[in-house]
């Protein structure tokens, strides 16, 4: 399909809110899931990050359990972590784009997945607020606060104020429990997530799945996990075969 058509199609869908017709997850991570029809058919049509679906599938049995998602987009892992934690268990799921968390709570909600928390934020090392560089269309996974002070959009893209949460106080004030396995995918700044959950994690040693998308998130990533004896066992490298571009798995030793 072309582009020009795509778009066309994309842009009826959303005047006509068919968007929002519920479908059934054929296969993926949220397999069995209820979800919306379009954008991201991926995520019902199965074929989202298999690499990275499998991997957290054969990771056992989370049944009681809490899973926390950083980065939950539309709620494709959020998701399929609820299905497998059942009601002792807790999911957190944290999303700073307001019209993916739309969507998130909209899935939430479809599947009635009560135990299922969901923060419009984005996790960071400081409680606040911050830019997002970000297009709201069509679901954007591309948002992402500044890499450095220097950084600007591009022309026509926004720049939204969103908010910005240390996790270790979300448990601290009891909103959350401690994890056993957390995914990251926050565009680059995973590591100052991780940094505003670092005594949870030291304390909790969860699993983490996490895709690295700059060196200086891959830096940040292994000073704070690296001395708590972690390692790092790849499931796609990066482009050149290292860290940068990849998806990992970071476990307790």
């Amino acid at each position: 399909m072309n582009q020009a058509l795509h778009r066309w199609l994309a842009a009826g869908l959303r005047l006509t809110r068919a968007e929002l017709f519920p479908v059934r997850a054929r296969g993926g991570y949220n397999a069995g899931a209820r979800w919306t029809l379009h954008p991201w058919t991926a995520y019902w049509q199965g074929r989202h990050e298999p690499v990275v679906s499998n991997a957290l599938a054969q990771l056992g049995d989370l049944r009681g359990q809490v899973c926390w998602d950083l980065g939950a987009h539309f709620g494709y892992y959020a998701v399929g972590f609820a299905q497998r934690v059942g009601p002792a268990g807790q999911v957190l799921a944290v999303e700073p784009l307001p019209s993916n968390f739309a969507r998130l709570l909209r899935h939430r909600n479809l599947n009635r997945l009560d135990g299922m928390k969901c923060l419009c934020a984005a996790a960071s090392d400081r409680d606040g607020e911050s830019e997002l560089i970000a297009d709201p269309v069509d679901g954007d996974t591309g948002g992402h606060l500044a890499y450095d002070a220097n950084e600007r959009a591009r022309p026509g893209v926004p720049v939204l104020r969103i908010r910005t949460l240390r996790l270790d106080g979300v448990v601290e004030r009891g909103e959350a429990r401690p994890p056993a396995l957390v995914k990251v995918d926050v565009e680059g700044h995973g590591h100052r997530a991780l940094a505003g959950a670092a005594e949870t994690i030291r304390r909790a040693r969860p699993l983490i799945v996490m895709a690295f998308h700059s060196r200086i998130e891959v830096d940040g990533t292994a000073a704070l996990l690296d001395p708590l004896g972690y390692d790092w066992h790849a499931l796609q490298p990066g482009p050149d075969g290292g860290k940068e571009g990849g998806d990992f798995l970071l476990r307790p030793t």
